[in-house]
């Protein structure tokens, strides 16, 4: 079934076409600059220009950037906080006209990258970290997602979310080497496997293509490995989370 898979990061919002039975994409991307300000009624609208541009008539499946529960933001994350508590499906379904399923945004790259990518058939505990304005994870359990798994969220010093000091939006700020970057993101891996000790940690986002600039940075006993979807994941994710998880949005 054709699907329309948006995924909404901090600076653009991007959507396409997706076979929800392959996980192949059947467009490209269509890209969107994230409003500035990041305020509900402004992302709304792009979410339904994305819409548009496809003249998609069928179910929406969106990966937001941070905590949704029952369809409603839990926290603004690294956008307007007039997002607090929002009924983020209901906002994107009025904007639309169509049914659309809300899932957080590293929830539906694990998704994709579990159903689709590197991560099929694996077993025991794997998460799903996508690097890029934040740190996004997301939890599998023998295959079955743990909703909600925000890991990057953790305190870390002066900071009051460790995404603040690791994610790729903090080496853009400061200028970060992908070398100096990485002792940062391999600190953050570090809390992760103390707090979790996963069998597997799959990489995703932007910095992720270029894993191997940061590689030797990464020191945790867990293996660590990219995503094969890459950028295409949260996309991938969103249009089959439109028809398999429902129970989640």
């Amino acid at each position: 079934m054709k699907v329309l898979g948006i995924d909404i990061g901090g600076s653009g919002i991007k959507g396409a076409l997706v076979d929800s039975e392959t996980g192949e994409m059947l467009t490209k991307r269509h890209r969107i600059p994230t409003p500035e300000g990041r305020k509900p009624k402004d992302m709304a609208a792009v979410v339904a220009k994305i819409v548009k541009h496809f003249d998609y008539k069928g179910p929406v499946g969106v990966g937001f950037p941070t905590v949704i529960k029952h369809g409603i933001c839990k926290s603004p994350g690294n956008l307007h906080k007039k997002w607090l508590g929002m009924d983020v499906k209901s906002l994107f379904s009025n904007a639309t006209g169509l049914p659309v399923t809300v899932i957080n945004d590293a929830d539906a790259a694990g998704y994709a990258t579990m159903n689709y990518g590197i991560g099929k058939g694996k077993t025991g505990l794997v998460v799903m970290i996508t690097i890029g304005t934040g740190l996004g994870s997301g939890a599998f359990w023998n295959g079955e997602l743990i909703p909600n798994f925000e890991l990057g969220q953790i305190p870390y010093k002066k900071y009051k979310k460790i995404e603040l000091w690791a994610a790729d939006s903090a080496k853009e700020r400061e200028g970060l080497s992908y070398d100096q970057w990485g002792k940062r993101f391999n600190k953050f891996l570090k809390y992760v496997e103390l707090i979790v000790a996963p069998e597997l940690i799959i990489l995703g986002g932007g910095s992720s293509k270029n894993f191997k600039e940061f590689k030797h940075r990464i020191t945790i006993e867990t293996p660590v490995v990219p995503a094969e979807l890459r950028n295409s994941a949260g996309i991938v994710g969103a249009a089959a989370a439109a028809l398999h998880q429902a129970p989640i949005d």
